[in-house]
């Protein structure tokens, strides 16, 4: 994969601030999994002192998004990306460092390749596993990621 955590967290800076202030971190990237952690604080939290669903939405997404670009990336073609729908469940307060992972990066590479193939945008759903820090599920995001290339 040729994008490494320090340009996607670079990335995250300048292109998703939100995320960065919120404290939205790649912490581990590979051609199959990624995980992005950030920790229940003051500029996060919900009134109900546990982290906010959209901040947990934010390193979700990333979890996800992040494999899609490295694919794209490695395609060497110029292909647009973009979350069609998602759905979340959250089964306990997130508090103190919540980590999500997605090991979905296999399902993307067909679908980038069809998207080349036919012209034609490509769908597939892409889960995430937020979890604390004694590694029980805090939520559960699925996003469904549409991938097209792009008219040159």
């Amino acid at each position: 994969m040729a994008i490494g955590i320090k340009k996607l967290n670079t990335f995250v800076m300048f292109k998703l601030p939100s995320a960065w202030i919120c404290g939205v971190r790649i912490k581990s990237i590979s051609e199959e999994k990624c995980r992005v952690g950030v920790k229940h604080r003051w500029i996060n939290q919900n009134p109900f002192n546990s982290m906010y669903f959209a901040v947990q939405a934010m390193a979700a997404e990333l979890s996800t998004g992040a494999l899609v670009m490295g694919k794209i990336k490695d395609s060497g073609k110029k292909i647009s990306m973009l979350v069609q729908n998602n759905n979340a469940s959250f089964t306990k307060k997130a508090t103190g460092r919540i980590s999500f992972e997605c090991e979905d990066g296999n399902l993307i590479g067909d679908a980038i390749q069809k998207s080349i193939e036919t012209g034609e945008g490509q769908t597939f759903w892409m889960k995430s596993l937020g979890k604390n820090e004694e590694g029980v599920i805090v939520s559960t995001f699925n996003f469904e990621w549409t991938v097209k290339v792009k008219n040159q």
